[in-house]
């Protein structure tokens, strides 16, 4: 399985750069689960492939606990999505601190559509998760880079860009993992915003505001939707 991997944001471990893989289409991008790096910014089509057979690794990649850890870790993001909202407008100054609702309407900007609910197949729910935490992983990776350029000593916002990185990178392992058990889906197919790279400092602000904005709307109904179907049976 063949990945492409744009953008800034690397692995802790290990570290393989950037690379270019002319296996995919440059209109569709496979993301393998295996991998866990959805790093990829130009938007792709987004459904799952239903995969069977070698490519599931299944039970090797699953703790014991691996139901109870992917619902602390979405009650953590949750709950600090709302924080991390608010200290990244303060720490951009104005006009956004002032002028919230107007610059950072995500109206314009792409998002996961979330059309599942407490009544959708427990499969369904899963990919949707899936898809939704991969374009946050990659969008976080487009904000903490352009914070570390922008805003350098805003060591509080900094750290909390990446503990939710760390959390959300989790998070996916842990959706790989139910997904592959449960279902031998190995493969899905993520569309992402766009990357922020060339943009003015103004415009890339903008961007991380709408987006943070926009996961402070969604995580909500993420957790109300995901939480019942990682019940204990």
């Amino acid at each position: 399985l063949r990945q492409r991997q744009r953008g800034p944001h690397r692995p802790p471990s290990p570290r393989p750069g950037p690379h270019r893989d002319s296996g995919l289409s440059p209109h569709t991008g496979v993301v393998p689960f295996v991998a866990l790096l959805l790093l990829q910014r130009r938007p792709v089509a987004g459904r799952a492939l239903l995969v069977t057979g070698s490519g599931c690794p299944g039970h090797g990649l699953c703790r014991s606990n691996v139901q109870e850890q992917t619902r602390r870790q979405v009650a953590v993001l949750n709950a600090t999505a709302q924080e991390l909202f608010s200290l990244y407008l303060k720490c951009q100054g104005e006009p956004f601190s002032s002028e919230t609702d107007k610059l950072c309407n995500p109206a314009g900007i792409f998002f996961p559509a979330f059309r599942v609910n407490r009544t959708s197949e427990r499969k369904e729910v899963m990919v949707a998760m899936y898809k939704l935490f991969a374009f946050l992983n990659a969008s976080l990776g487009n904000i903490t880079r352009d914070q570390e350029e922008l805003n350098p000593m805003a060591k509080e916002l900094l750290e909390r860009l990446h503990n939710t990185t760390k959390t959300t990178r989790g998070l996916i392992s842990n959706l790989t993992c139910l997904l592959c058990k449960n279902y031998n889906i190995f493969q899905v197919d993520v569309r992402y915003g766009d990357s922020s790279k060339g943009k003015s400092a103004f415009k890339k602000k903008q961007q991380g505001c709408q987006v943070l904005r926009k996961y402070v709307q969604v995580i909500g109904q993420a957790a109300r939707v995901l939480l019942p179907h990682l019940s204990p049976s």
